[in-house]
């Protein structure tokens, strides 16, 4: 419904688009709301219409799993062509391409992060105060950007859903579609049933109509899907969808040799999610239900932060619940600190879950993205839903029907606990559960493969 009610608000602007074009230095203009010459969230330097610098591509995406996407391929891009490229994140500032040091590349728009960590359909009260934050505006800034591109014969790379896909469709380029969250495992296989089952089922794809539409443009050069299931129900519907392999498991490693300096304890991995602050309210409970978890061995739970991560704040809580930091132990993984209480160790690293995600027996996960990331490696997890407003009940048990049950949603603490507790001491059980979530993230290679397609059909 929330879709279907900003396709609408779109084709209006669209139709008045002569009241729409602003100069970019207007919708700087100290007289738009949210938007003074200052403003820290936007970067300038990339706007002007008449800038001598020529760019061929822009890569659109909505969310952190969408940028981590769009970084990959964008890197290989960057070896194999000559043009420059651009990258507009719809949500958060887009940290993860602050790595990428090239002059071929910029990050462009108006960035924001949201009071939800990222614009929520997850939660009411997340939209409605991602809305009182400006969220519209944004969006509506960012919308006009992306409507100068034709302009400039810039082809387009919409990496998410159903945003970054309109924007691409409405600004006139050629372009391609990664679509990266929805897959018709959702609701064609277990465990469970939901409701919005029925619905998927009658339309044949998780795809709504509308975005079917837009697949459909003749201007759509590649569409490409997260699996083959998603792709073969488009192919039915006579569009020419592409499975190339899940690229989310390309910046992920499969194997870490320094395993063997925390082999002999059992080990588990901790994802609060990237989206505050309700990572540090993931944090809470999931520490709570650790408070009085007793496993007779030590245990050392691995705790990999985001960029965006406020390191303070989450020693607080590691203080709130008695663990202390160790000043000599080491457990030399690259860790920023290690912190103890009774036979539990914390392990702090910042931008570490690539590397350590291979070395847990089992996640504790409210997240997105890495909880996939760690099914595909044959991990198995437990999540604990919360208030959300992203991660919440209805997301936690769409994503085990995803996963096939290789993350199980638990009702309360006391049942995670047992689960834990069972998965931690048998391994046999450990790799069944984690059995058709790897099979279904597939293996790694799919954003060469990605960058292939895009260089042969949308710039060829």
């Amino acid at each position: 419904m929330l879709e279907g009610v900003t396709v609408n608000l779109i084709t209006r602007i669209m139709k008045a688009a002569p009241r729409f074009e602003l100069g970019i230095k207007d919708l700087q203009s100290s007289a738009l709301p949210l938007g003074h010459a200052a403003d820290k969230d936007s970067i300038e330097s990339f706007y002007d219409l008449n800038s001598k610098v020529t760019h061929s591509l822009l890569f659109i995406c909505n969310g952190h799993g969408e940028d981590v996407i769009a970084s990959e391929i964008i890197k290989i891009l960057l070896k194999k062509i000559n043009n420059n490229i651009e990258v507009l994140p719809l949500v958060g500032n887009g940290d993860v391409f602050n790595s990428i040091k090239s002059k071929k590349f910029h990050k462009i728009g108006h960035l924001k992060e949201l009071p939800s960590g990222g614009f929520s359909n997850q939660s009411l009260k997340g939209f409605l105060l991602d809305l009182l934050a400006g969220f519209l505006i944004y969006n509506l800034r960012n919308f006009l950007i992306v409507k100068q591109k034709s302009k400039q014969k810039f082809k387009i790379i919409a990496v998410g859903d159903f945003l970054p896909l309109i924007y691409a469709w409405s600004s006139g380029c050629d372009f391609s579609f990664i679509g990266t969250p929805k897959s018709d495992h959702t609701w064609s296989s277990g465990p469970g049933r939901a409701l919005s089952d029925i619905y998927h089922r009658l339309k044949g794809s998780e795809w709504d109509p509308w975005e079917i539409f837009l697949m459909k443009s003749p201007r759509c050069k590649n569409l490409i899907m997260r699996d083959k299931i998603t792709a073969n129900n488009l192919n039915r519907k006579k569009i020419n969808a592409k499975y190339l392999g899940n690229p989310m498991m390309d910046f992920v490693n499969p194997t870490n040799e320094k395993i063997s300096n925390i082999i002999s304890f059992k080990r588990i991995i901790l994802l609060v999610g990237s989206r505050y602050p309700e990572a540090l309210k993931n944090l809470d409970n999931f520490l709570t239900c650790l408070k009085d978890f007793d496993l007779s061995k030590d245990l050392v739970i691995l705790l990999p932060l985001s960029i965006n991560a406020n390191v303070i704040q989450i020693q607080s809580y590691l203080n709130k619940y008695g663990f202390i930091k160790q000043g000599k132990v080491k457990f030399l993984i690259d860790e920023d600190s290690v912190w103890k209480k009774k036979d539990q160790y914390v392990v702090i690293g910042k931008g570490k879950f690539n590397s350590w995600a291979s070395m847990a027996e089992v996640g504790l996960s409210n997240a997105g993205t890495a909880t996939e990331q760690i099914a595909g490696l044959g991990i198995p997890s437990l999540s604990l839903p919360g208030p959300g407003p992203q991660f919440t009940k209805s997301f936690a048990k769409r994503q085990s029907r995803l996963l096939g049950g290789s993350v199980l949603v638990c009702k309360n603490k006391k049942i995670l606990l047992k689960r834990l507790k069972f998965l931690l001491k048998k391994k046999v059980n450990r790799l069944e559960q984690a059995k058709i979530g790897k099979k279904r993230m597939g293996e790694s290679g799919a954003s060469k493969k990605i960058a292939d397609a895009i260089n042969n059909h949308l710039l060829s």
